[in-house]
């Protein structure tokens, strides 16, 4: 029951992330919640979450790299 209740959250939050990439809407906060919530019952959402926080983790750093290096 508990597995069934996170599915229908975390999947509605994470259509509903999903939908907010053409709609306006804070999709790139939705979109890694639903994939949170799911994470608390199954491994494939975890993945998914760890490889998000990855490209996030490499985006900043190149952003980082370019503001310094546009500074000087």
């Amino acid at each position: 029951m508990r597995k069934a209740f996170i599915f229908v959250v975390g999947g509605t939050v994470l259509l509903i992330g999903v939908a907010l990439l053409v709609l306006p809407g804070p999709a790139f906060i939705v979109i890694p919640a639903g994939l949170a919530i799911l994470a608390i019952e199954f491994a494939w959402a975890r993945r998914w979450l760890d490889k998000l926080k990855g490209w996030v983790e490499t985006a900043a750093a190149r952003a980082k790299a370019k503001l310094r290096g546009s500074r000087g």
